[in-house]
């Protein structure tokens, strides 16, 4: 299992998430044929891949802007649980998670956002970017909880 999470740009906290369980690669940009879809004009339109091999996942660069660990620009490199990359020198950060969840037998699915009024439902795993205008908090029951910004 790995779980991507897309954090605030200024607070570092969880804006969004997403969970795959069994799926041999995971691809991350901006066009709409990706596992996680991110309108940012630093992503690329096929960004980021994540590749599960039998020792474990591998995060290998596409984008024209770069991905980066630690400040650092990479090509190709090992996941490690609880990392870090940013999409592009700028863009988001997205916060990887890999194995077991953080409460044994429970397992996170991606949150839902609360809609607005005139809001419709969306099918597809994306979202807007620099972060939107709200975030998504967990307590300490697993309960989630939408703080809108506006």
């Amino acid at each position: 299992m790995i779980t991507l999470t897309l954090l605030h740009p200024i607070q570092s906290v969880p804006v969004q998430s997403w969970c795959f369980e069994s799926e041999p690669v995971v691809r991350i940009g901006r066009s709409n044929d990706n596992d996680v879809i991110i309108y940012s004009a630093v992503v690329s339109r096929h960004h980021v891949e994540l590749w599960n091999h039998a020792n474990g996942w591998e995060i290998i660069n596409f984008g024209a802007n770069g991905t980066y660990v630690d400040d650092r620009p990479i090509a190709q490199v090992s996941v490690v649980d609880g990392m870090t990359i940013r999409l592009g020198n700028s863009g988001p950060k997205i916060r990887i998670r890999v194995g077991a969840t953080n409460q044994p037998g429970k397992t996170i699915k991606p949150p839902q956002r609360e809609l607005h009024q005139n809001e419709e439902v969306s099918k597809h795993r994306s979202t807007e970017w620099p972060g939107g205008v709200g975030i998504i908090e967990e307590d300490e029951h697993g309960g989630l909880t939408h703080i809108d910004f506006e």
